[in-house]
């Protein structure tokens, strides 16, 4: 059976993201749905991962929701973020078990794709020893966390594209003091790809990295979500 690609066309609030991911969590865990892949962006949010904390939160509760940012605790892996429209969010549920069951060789495939990404639009990118993501001269692309549920993955990763940088002036990013945030914009000015070319080329690495055959779906198309 092929595995399922969402794509949604309007920026997500990250509450009905986490909801759409856990019903396909509990769906995918039960073998009732093949690997499922949702990509999206979301409206204005910073999100703190397990290893977050609030000192890496820069303004205050009212400041933040003076400037139209949620903030939600999250359950996955990693520091603190941002997110806002221009981004793409990449959220896998997808079963690691069997030969896959390695969430360092799962990390080091959301990495690939995102180098992969890089490189198909002429940015070079790379990784860094001990610090997860992918990585330019100009700063950090791609963040990652996930997290894993009786050998289900979700949760995933972040690709900056032509999103407004400042919201990340708000947070000390992945926890990593004085490293900088960086979009394919600011590369390449306006040489700069649309989001739907974006879009395409990241679940298309997905799937050679991953061996996923995906089945695209519109979000309005998805039966799960019409049910």
């Amino acid at each position: 059976m092929n595995s399922w690609a969402v794509q949604f066309s309007e920026p997500v609030p990250y509450q009905t993201g986490l909801d759409l991911q856990h019903r396909l969590l509990t769906a995918r865990q039960a073998d009732e749905i093949p690997d499922t892949v949702l990509i999206l962006q979301h409206t204005p949010t910073v999100t703190l991962g397990n290893r977050g904390r609030d000192n890496y939160l820069l303004k205050t509760p009212e400041e933040y929701k003076a400037l139209g940012i949620e903030v939600f605790h999250a359950e996955r892996g990693g520091d603190v973020t941002y997110h806002a429209p221009g981004q793409w969010v990449l959220y896998p549920i997808i079963y690691l078990g069997g030969s896959e069951a390695d969430s360092h060789g799962y990390l080091w495939n959301l990495e690939e794709v995102a180098l992969r990404t890089l490189v198909d639009f002429g940015i070079q990118g790379f990784r860094r020893e001990g610090k997860n993501g992918a990585w330019t001269e100009q700063g950090k692309v791609a963040a990652i966390g996930f997290r894993l549920k009786r050998w289900v993955a979700f949760h995933g990763m972040s690709f900056n594209v032509n999103l407004d940088l400042s919201g990340f002036q708000t947070i000390v990013p992945c926890g990593l003091v004085g490293q900088p945030v960086a979009s394919m914009k600011m590369i390449l000015d306006e040489k700069c790809p649309p989001m739907d070319a974006v879009r395409d080329r990241l679940l298309a690495n997905f799937s050679e990295v991953c061996k996923r055959d995906l089945e695209i779906f519109h979000s309005s198309d998805f039966p799960l979500l019409n049910s």
